[in-house]
C-alpha cells in the first residue's frame, strides 16, 4: 500500500425538496433590510439588490421573510415591530442588513434612507441602534443570526465625537451568532456588479446541502479574500448552543461534480460546454472533450425519471445561480414544480453581456489559486488567448474602482499573459504596495526565479511573510515548505506546521491535507485526526482526500477498520477526482481489500448499477458500473450508512 509520508507532502503542497420542509417545520423567520436610495448621504449602488437576493434565497430554504428596500424611520420602525412580534414564535430568527452603518462610542448604528444628521445630538432620532434589532430578536428563545453588510465610515460629513470606523464589535448575547462583512473596526467594499463581496459569497454558499454554518463562513471567507485580494475579511462572533444548516438536505457531490453529471444524463453538448467554460481545469474536462468530439461517450443510464432529472437539474440551477442553467430548466421542464421560482432568480442575475468591468475582469484574469465558488479561475495559457480583452476590462476596473488594488493585481497577471513582463512587474509592485495579497505572492514567485526582475531571495521572502500576515493561504504554505527544507538556513518544522494551521483555518483544503498527512506520520496530532483532516480535505476541494481516508478506513491505519465507510468515500472520489480512483478500483486487486471492494458493490447494487456477485472482485460488470455512477449516476442516499 503506498504510504503518505514527507515527500509527498511536499509534492502535493506545492502544486425531493426536504430542507424546506424540514426548514419550515423548524420555524425560521428573517428581517431583510436593504437601503440604498438615501436622501442626505450618498446612495449606494447594492444594499437593495443585496436585501432582495438574499430574501429570495431565504425564501427557497423555508424562511418566512420580512423585506424592507430603502426603509425611512417611520416604516423601520414598523417592521421592526413587525419582526419582533413573529420572532416570538420562531426557533431560527435572522436579520440581514445592507446599507450605511457606523459606531459611535462603540455603539452601533443603522441608517433609514431618510437620516439627516448635523451633530451627535442628532442621533437617537435619525438611526436606528443594532440594539433594538437585537431587542426584537431576544423575543424569541431560538437561534438568533445577525449578518451586517454595513461596515462604512460615517457618511454624514460631519464630526461625531466617538465614531470610528466601521462596525464594533458586539457582545455575544446568548444564543446569538453575529457575521460581519469584515472585521469589526474596518471598512467593507461594495462590490462592482450587481452584489456586494460579501452578499455574493453568501448567495454562492447558502444552499450547499448539509453545510454548517460555521463552514459556510469559512467558505464565505475564503471567497471574499480572494475577491478583494485579502483587503476584506468577513468576522464572525458566536454563542450559538447548537449546529445550523441553511439548507438540510443530504450532502451531496460538489458543484463541479453535478454539473458534469446533469450536462452527462441529459447528453447536452451545451451543458458539456458550459462545464469547459466555467471549470477549465477541472476533474472532468477530458471527458466533456471526448464527449464533444465523439457525441457518443455517455448515454442514458436506465430509464430516466423525468421528475428526478428535473429536481436535480433545479438544485444545482439554483445552488449555482448559473443563468445558463437556469435557462435550460427553464427551457426543458417549463411547466416544472420549480418553474416560477426559476425565472424569478433568473431576472436577478445580470447576463455576462451586462457585467461591470469588474466583473469582466475577474472572469477573464483570476488566479485558479483564488477559486471561488462563481469563479474557478483562469489557467495561464487560456489566459493568453484572451490577454487583450483582459487587459481592457481590468484596466477600466482599476480606473472605476481605485480603492481595491485587486483589480490591478489582476491586470497585472493579464499583461505578463500578453507578454510585456516589465509592465506587468510595474503593475504588481502597485498592487502589492497598496496591500493586494495575490500581487505579493505573485512578485515573490518572480522575484525567487529572477523572472522579469534581478533575483532577490531575501525580497521574495518579505513578500511571502507580509502576505502570510495579511491572509493569504498560499505565502503561508509556500513558507510552510520553505521551513520543512530549510531553503533559508535550518529546517522549523514547529512554524511550518503552525503555518499550515492558519492556511487550513483559512480555507485551504491543500493545508487540511497536507496536515492529514502529517498527522498520520505522527507528526501532529494524532494518526486518529488524519482521518477527519482527510475527510474535510475532500469536502473542501481536495478529492485526494478521499483515497487517503480510504487508505486509513480498508487498513485500520490509526482507526478501526471500516471497509462500509471506506466504499463511501471511494465512491465519491469515483465521481470527483479526475479518474484515480476508478483506474484503481477496475484495474488492481491488490490495492484494496476484498471487504471494502465488496462494500463498494453492495453500494452499486443499492443504486440498481451493479448486478454482477458481491466478491470484492473486479470484473467487466463493476466496471460497467463505476462507469455509471461516475457519468451522471451520483445518488447520495446509497452513501448512507
Amino acid at each position: 500500500m503506498t504510504h503518505w509520508g514527507m515527500s509527498r507532502l511536499i509534492a502535493v503542497i506545492l502544486f425531493w425538496n426536504l430542507s424546506a420542509l424540514s426548514a419550515m417545520a423548524e420555524g425560521r423567520v428573517a428581517f431583510v433590510l436593504g437601503n440604498s436610495d438615501y436622501t442626505s448621504v450618498s446612495p449606494l449602488e447594492n444594499p437593495e439588490n443585496d436585501a432582495l437576493d438574499i430574501s429570495v434565497a431565504l425564501e427557497g430554504l423555508g424562511f418566512e421573510v420580512i423585506l424592507g428596500s430603502n426603509l425611512d424611520m417611520v416604516h423601520t420602525r414598523d417592521a421592526i415591530a413587525r419582526f419582533a412580534t413573529r420572532a416570538m414564535s420562531a426557533d431560527v430568527v435572522m436579520f440581514y442588513y445592507a446599507g450605511h452603518g457606523f459606531q459611535v462610542s462603540g455603539q452601533n448604528y443603522l441608517v433609514p434612507v431618510d437620516a439627516a444628521l448635523s451633530s451627535i445630538e442628532d442621533l437617537p432620532d435619525q438611526t436606528v441602534p443594532l440594539t433594538d434589532i437585537i431587542g426584537a430578536m431576544e423575543q424569541s428563545e431560538g437561534m438568533k443570526l445577525v449578518f451586517l453588510d454595513a461596515c462604512r465610515d460615517n457618511p454624514f460629513g460631519v464630526g461625531l465625537p466617538g465614531a470610528d470606523s466601521g462596525l464594533a464589535r458586539v457582545g455575544t448575547a446568548a444564543n446569538f451568532m453575529f457575521a460581519y462583512a469584515t472585521q469589526p473596526d474596518n471598512v467593507a467594499y461594495d462590490g462592482t456588479g450587481r452584489n456586494s463581496f460579501f452578499t455574493e459569497a453568501m448567495l454562492n454558499h447558502i444552499y450547499t446541502p448539509g453545510q454548517d454554518l460555521s463552514e459556510l463562513m469559512v467558505a464565505v471567507r475564503r471567497d471574499v479574500l480572494a475577491a478583494t485580494g485579502g483587503r476584506q475579511v468577513p468576522w464572525e462572533n458566536s454563542s450559538l448552543t447548537r449546529l445550523f444548516q441553511f439548507d438540510q438536505s443530504p450532502v451531496t457531490a460538489s458543484e463541479e461534480t453535478l454539473l458534469w453529471q446533469v450536462a452527462a444524463s441529459e447528453k447536452d453538448a451545451g451543458l458539456m460546454q458550459l462545464y469547459v467554460d466555467r471549470y477549465p481545469q477541472g476533474a472532468h474536462v477530458e471527458d466533456v472533450v471526448a464527449f464533444l468530439e465523439t457525441g457518443t461517450r455517455t448515454r442514458a443510464i436506465g430509464m430516466r425519471d423525468e421528475r428526478a432529472e428535473a429536481e436535480r437539474l433545479w438544485t444545482l440551477a439554483r445552488r449555482s445561480r448559473m443563468r445558463p442553467l437556469l435557462e435550460y430548466y427553464l427551457a426543458r421542464y417549463p411547466d416544472g414544480a420549480d418553474a416560477p421560482q426559476a425565472q424569478r432568480l433568473l431576472d436577478l442575475i445580470p447576463r455576462v453581456e451586462d457585467s461591470s468591468p469588474g466583473a469582466l475582469c475577474e472572469r477573464l484574469a483570476t488566479h485558479p489559486r483564488d477559486a471561488t465558488a462563481a469563479n474557478a479561475g483562469v489557467p495561464f495559457e487560456r489566459l493568453r488567448q484572451n490577454a487583450l480583452a483582459a487587459i481592457q476590462a481590468c484596466s477600466a476596473a482599476a480606473v472605476q474602482s481605485p480603492e481595491l488594488p485587486h483589480y490591478t493585481a489582476l491586470l497585472a497577471r493579464a499583461t505578463a499573459a500578453s507578454g510585456d513582463l516589465d509592465r506587468a512587474v510595474r503593475h504588481y509592485k502597485s498592487a502589492a504596495d497598496r496591500g493586494d495579497l495575490r500581487a505579493m505572492v505573485s512578485l515573490a514567485q518572480l522575484l525567487e526565479t529572477g523572472t522579469g526582475v534581478p533575483q532577490d531571495l531575501a525580497g521574495a521572502q518579505a513578500l511571502y511573510e507580509r502576505a502570510a500576515e495579511g491572509g493569504s493561504p498560499d505565502a503561508m504554505i509556500n513558507l510552510a515548505v520553505s521551513l520543512f527544507q530549510g531553503d533559508r538556513g535550518a529546517p522549523d518544522p514547529e512554524r511550518a506546521i503552525a503555518l499550515l494551521r492558519r492556511a487550513a483555518e483559512a480555507g485551504s483544503a491543500k493545508a487540511v491535507f497536507n496536515l492529514g498527512v502529517l498527522a498520520q506520520d505522527g507528526a501532529v496530532d494524532s494518526p486518529a485526526d488524519a482521518l477527519d483532516y482527510f475527510r474535510r480535505a475532500a469536502r473542501d476541494g481536495e478529492s485526494d482526500g478521499y483515497r487517503a481516508a480510504a487508505i486509513l478506513l480498508d487498513e485500520g491505519r490509526g482507526v478501526d477498520r471500516d471497509p462500509a465507510e471506506a466504499s463511501v468515500l471511494l465512491l465519491r472520489g469515483v465521481a470527483e477526482d479526475r479518474g484515480t480512483l476508478i483506474r484503481q478500483l477496475t484495474g488492481s486487486t491488490t490495492e484494496w481489500s476484498r471487504d471494502t471492494l465488496k462494500a463498494v458493490q453492495e453500494r452499486l447494487k443499492q443504486a440498481g448499477y451493479y448486478a454482477g456477485t458481491l466478491d470484492g472482485l473486479p470484473g467487466p460488470n463493476f466496471n460497467a458500473a463505476l462507469e455509471k455512477w461516475r457519468n451522471g449516476g451520483f445518488k447520495p442516499e446509497v452513501l448512507v450508512n
